[in-house]
């Protein structure tokens, strides 16, 4: 790698990752602030609420990595600008420097961000699952105060009568409203939580277990012992997403060796991808857009830095609601900015005036 590649690309990756590092760390506090009622209603310790945070983030991050490139990538051109080294650049015929700084750059950012999208988050999730399952066991078996209702994730409530020797529950009650179609109330005699390898299961004993329908509609079951996955009454919603908890090499063997290409893995393996597009589509826009000297003064005043955040947000918004998919946002990104690269360095003809 030559000098002026190592140069650019330093000042490249040491903006991008300063501002990154910084986001994460607000994203991490404003985690903990919006699960502290792991340490305030549910009796966990900080280090609980940590992790529970931390694993909360790779989708948060992923939603602002390509824009801390993107940012640290306009914040180095336009420092370039500002002490004119971009004009040396250009005019000592530095511009395959400042591609091949832009190449590497993007390469290391594309591999990061894959990483994070398809291994890392995923692992993330199935923490975050396990971890929910944890607190709410200890909730349940030790933590939970008798003759008080308890939320233990939004639309599941528990109360308990007492607690007996041994660990055992003393009537048992628990309420789950979060499938609006069908309300389940669990009611027993007595409960005890144990541990099945990694999981952990509620047993009941002596007692009911009523449905009602959003229509109206009523059943009930008796039972002399039931039991109850405890993971399943601390997710957040009541259909838990086994996709998103394996990472994309246990789908890919999953469609070869069980299932087959299911569009909901295809899909999934897209969306992932589609992120490596961003990162691609972002930073070439931004140095069409910066890595050009300028000397027009009378410019728009408006940071380069708020219009990669405008574009990256548009640019989420599109493949939000695109019917072509997750990465149509960052297909448009890539066009846009291979046609502005190409009116900027488009050879211009200079026409010499006719001598009066």
């Amino acid at each position: 790698m030559r000098r002026l590649t190592r140069y650019l690309t330093r000042l490249f990756a040491t903006d991008a990752m300063i501002l990154f590092g910084i986001v994460c760390f607000l994203l991490w506090l404003v985690n903990c602030l919006r699960s502290f009622d792991v340490v305030s209603v549910k009796g966990q310790g900080f280090g609980t609420l940590a992790l529970q945070a931390l694993y909360t983030m790779p989708p948060l991050a992923l939603s602002f990595f390509y824009i801390c490139v993107g940012i640290g990538v306009v914040r180095a051109l336009t420092a370039l600008q500002t002490s004119h080294e971009l004009h040396i650049i250009h005019t000592s015929n530095g511009m395959s420097g400042l591609w091949r700084a832009t190449a590497a750059t993007s390469a290391v950012a594309i591999v990061a961000v894959l990483l994070l999208a398809h291994v890392i988050e995923p692992l993330a999730n199935r923490q975050l699952n396990q971890l929910s399952a944890e607190v709410a066991a200890d909730l349940v078996s030790s933590t939970l105060k008798p003759r008080r209702f308890t939320q233990v994730t939004p639309g599941v409530i528990l109360l308990i009568g007492g607690r007996a020797d041994g660990g055992v529950i003393t009537e048992f009650f628990a309420d789950d409203r979060r499938d609006p179609e069908t309300r389940r109330t669990y009611i027993a005699a007595s409960a005890k939580v144990l541990g099945v390898g990694e999981d952990y299961v509620l047993e009941l004993n002596d007692g009911t277990l009523q449905y009602t329908e959003a229509d109206g509609r009523y059943s009930e079951i008796r039972f002399s012992s039931y039991n109850v996955s405890v993971e399943s009454l601390a997710q957040q919603t009541l259909q838990v997403d086994e996709l998103a908890e394996m990472d994309s090499f246990s789908l890919i063997d999953r469609a070869l060796n069980q299932t087959g290409w299911q569009p909901a893995i295809v899909q999934r393996l897209l969306d992932r991808s589609a992120e490596a597009l961003r990162v691609l589509g972002l930073v070439l826009l931004v140095v069409a857009i910066a890595g050009f000297p300028s000397g027009n003064r009378t410019r728009l005043k408006l940071p380069l830095e708020a219009i990669v955040m405008v574009l990256a947000f548009g640019e989420r918004g599109i493949s939000a609601y695109s019917p072509l998919g997750s990465g149509t946002g960052a297909i448009i990104l890539i066009v846009l900015a291979v046609t502005v690269l190409a009116v900027r360095t488009w050879p211009r003809r200079v026409i010499a005036e006719a001598a009066a």
